[in-house]
């Protein structure tokens, strides 16, 4: 019975000294993984003597880095680097300010750098800054004697294109073919001259390589040309006004023209403007920029040409009768064309006078305009005169009024009113008709072209005819 109950007991302790024993292994494993997991998280600190050796070194490194790449830059070779803790110390003399910029940049990409103190300055020894400039043209000199075949082929390439450009600009055909007149055409070999300089610059840019180069040059030549077109407006505007009047030609030499109140026959027009010769013998010199807006009156593009003048006659004359008389005037003067035919109107009534307008046609280039009109009027009033058509002669009423007290004794005794006689006048003949033909005006065309001869050269109306409007 004893043998019986120990046996249980000694299992149960069996059992609870193992459960005990696994209990205190699982509390031991999760004693030690956690001393293992704040080793890690909190590692070693390095002693004082180990950190400052380390940075040490590494500011070694930077500042060895650093000088060696200024070893292989030119013009800083007198640069001392100094690094403490990253921070990088600059000291030295350069060439300019930009070097020294530059150097701050450089010493920014090393690996490591904190900040840079940079202490470098410009020098002023003229032999340090003139030794690199001798070096600079040592070494374009050079470049640019190697260059020496490459710009002889472009300077032949350049005047092979100006000299055949010129050289087409020269003949005189097709240009005098396409032009209307001579002006024009020279103005077309100018413009293919400057065109074929400017094919010929940008082949020979092209050959050096340096066609960049052109643009620079069009921009500057385009300013330069702006500038210059302001600062001569009006020669510019008189010699576009010359291009365009010389190709439309709205009149042509000896005619004779009126140009704001100017009248005269036309002796030249040249690039700035157009001179006429008055009937006064004067020169008048108008700018051609005048002439292309102004209202040009050209009395010479038709051979017909109207005389006109006025008359006047008593308002109590009869005036129908008076009409008649001047239209057959004016009919029986051979010079006059019979279509048109002649013609008079009453055109005004003033106070003590009608106007009578008389109007007749002539050919400038058989008649004068002054002499018909000259015989016209002389002829007229003798025909109105003998027809008992007299002029009217102008009338003033005066009254003078004495003091009250005198009035009876100074009035005048009255007069009887004196009527004027028509004058009597020997009947009114024809001249002869040479002594209307245009003289004058022949003579006044020869000196024209006396003048036009002595200048042909700037003359720009080289036509024979005049276009069309």
């Amino acid at each position: 019975m004893t043998t019986c109950s120990c046996l249980p007991i000694t299992r149960r302790m069996r059992l609870i000294l193992a459960l005990l024993c696994a209990v205190s292994v699982a509390l031991m494993l999760a004693v030690a993984q956690g001393a293992q997991a704040q080793t890690a998280a909190a590692p070693e600190q390095p002693t004082g003597a180990i950190a400052v050796t380390d940075n040490a070194q590494q500011d070694a490194a930077i500042a060895q880095r650093i000088r060696d790449i200024l070893g292989e830059l030119e013009g800083y070779g007198d640069i001392s680097v100094t690094v403490t803790s990253g921070i990088v110390t600059l000291r030295g003399e350069t060439l300019d300010a930009k070097a020294t910029t530059r150097l701050s940049e450089l010493a920014s990409r090393v690996e490591g750098v904190v900040a840079i103190e940079n202490k470098v300055t410009e020098t002023t020894d003229v032999a340090e800054r003139l030794s690199p400039l001798m070096d600079r043209l040592q070494t374009r000199a050079e470049t640019a004697v190697s260059y020496l075949p490459l710009v002889a082929v472009a300077i032949l390439a350049f005047a092979a294109v100006v000299a055949l450009g010129f050289f087409i600009a020269r003949r005189r055909q097709p240009w005098e073919r396409i032009a209307p007149n001579a002006f024009i055409a020279d103005i077309y070999r100018q413009v293919l001259r400057l065109v074929t300089v400017i094919a010929a610059l940008v082949v020979a840019l092209d050959i050096l390589g340096a066609t960049a180069l052109l643009s620079t040059i069009l921009g500057a030549a385009g300013i330069a040309g702006l500038a210059i077109g302001f600062a001569v407006k009006d020669t510019v505007e008189n010699f576009i006004a010359s291009i365009l009047l010389s190709i439309r030609q709205p009149f042509k030499p000896n005619d004779t023209i009126e140009i704001d109140g100017d009248q005269g026959n036309v002796i030249r027009m040249t690039a700035r403007a157009t001179v006429l010769l008055s009937f006064d013998g004067n020169h008048i010199r108008i700018p051609n920029a005048t002439v292309f807006k102004s209202r040009i009156i050209n009395y010479t593009r038709n051979d017909e040409r109207r005389v006109s003048f006025d008359i006047g006659i008593a308002p109590d004359a009869d005036l129908t009768k008076a009409r008649q008389v001047a239209i057959a005037t004016l009919e029986e003067l051979p010079f006059f064309l019979r279509d048109p035919a002649p013609n008079a109107w009453l055109s005004t009534i003033g106070d003590s006078t009608v106007t009578l307008t008389l109007a007749a046609w002539i050919l400038q280039s058989e008649t004068s305009l002054v002499m018909a009109k000259s015989e016209a009027i002389r002829l007229s009033l003798a025909r109105l005169g003998e027809a008992g058509i007299d002029m009217p002669e102008p009338t003033y009423r005066i009254n003078a009024l004495p003091a009250p007290e005198t009035a009876a004794q100074t009035r005048p005794a009255p007069q009887a009113q004196k009527t004027p006689q028509a004058a009597q006048s020997a009947p009114a003949t024809l001249i002869p008709p040479q002594e209307t033909a245009a003289q004058a005006e022949t003579s006044l065309k020869s000196m024209v072209e006396e003048e036009r001869e002595a200048l042909a050269d700037e003359d720009l109306l080289n036509r024979t005819d005049a276009s069309q409007e």
